[in-house]
């Protein structure tokens, strides 16, 4: 047997797709992985035994830099955050939430606001991009953004997130016309699309991997991703120069006073609402 080093682009029925060495290896994986209560992912650098051109198996996982619950994936070096300017509405309380959870777990986040033809998006914009963020936009017509869109996956492994509706699967499409990924159709009735992709994949765009995963929303992210409450402040870059400077050393930067982040936002310098999503968020969440 023949140890190979790879990366697990494909996860379907209980077979993980590998690709190492130029080639792609179907395998299933060691029973002991799940007697320990874990399983690979799309996304995991492993090792596989390999029997032969048709046999191979998930040996070994090798150490990740970070992992999401749902839907299962690992390594990720940047999640597009993906918004339409209508037709779902944009919320940014849930973008705030997001883009939170991403720096916790060492993800870049990257907003992408869609559907620019139909509404400007320039405040929103500026917001993202005074907090520290990279913001892309993209409508049917302007595809400006896409050059850069691609210089952001190259060498990196990506993911797109977004409520149904907001064009994640589009955008793929348009990164790589020749990918059959469907996509679906706004349901007017609803408000919101029917997702269409029925499996976690990882496809080569440009120099590098995006993800396209089945029920990857913003709603699956709050549930399964939580961030503790004195963790929080840091994953506010736009926070990271002021909150040294307060009063006192556990200052939580919700209401207290000598808070050198609220003084900031009185100042102009923090956007009030990326604070006041900030407390909605600190209080949601738990101390250790």
């Amino acid at each position: 047997m023949e140890i190979k080093t790879g990366l697990i682009v494909r996860a379907l029925s209980g077979f993980y797709y590998v690709e190492a060495d130029g080639q792609e290896y179907e395998c299933k994986a060691r029973g002991i992985f799940r007697k320990r209560g874990i399983s690979p992912a799309v996304g995991d650098r492993v090792e596989i035994g390999v029997m032969d051109e048709e046999k191979a198996q998930v040996e070994t996982i090798l150490p990740r830099k970070n992992y999401l619950v749902r839907p299962p994936i690992a390594n990720l070096d940047r999640l597009f955050i993906v918004s339409s300017s209508v037709q779902p509405l944009p919320n940014t309380l849930i973008l705030d939430k997001i883009s939170a959870i991403a720096v916790s777990k060492e993800i870049e986040p990257v907003f992408i606001f869609t559907k620019t033809d139909l509404k400007d998006v320039q405040e929103l914009s500026e917001l993202y991009r005074a907090a520290g963020f990279r913001v892309l936009t993209f409508s049917p017509e302007d595809d400006r953004d896409k050059d850069a869109l691609l210089e952001l996956i190259e060498e990196k492994l990506c993911a797109f997130t977004g409520n149904t509706g907001v064009g994640k699967s589009t955008l793929l499409n348009r990164l790589m016309p020749t990918l059959a990924i469907e996509t679906g159709e706004i349901s007017r009735k609803l408000g919101r699309g029917r997702h269409t992709t029925r499996h976690s994949a990882l496809y080569r765009v440009g120099g590098g991997y995006v993800a396209d995963t089945p029920g990857f929303s913003t709603v699956d992210m709050e549930q399964y991703e939580v961030i503790k409450r004195e963790e929080l402040a840091g994953c506010f870059p736009d926070f990271e120069q002021y909150r040294y400077e307060c009063r006192f050393t556990d200052c939580a930067h919700v209401c207290e006073k000598g808070c050198a982040v609220i003084e900031a936002v009185k100042n102009g310098r923090i956007s009030p609402s990326r604070h006041q999503n900030y407390v909605r968020i600190w209080k949601e969440t738990s101390g250790t």
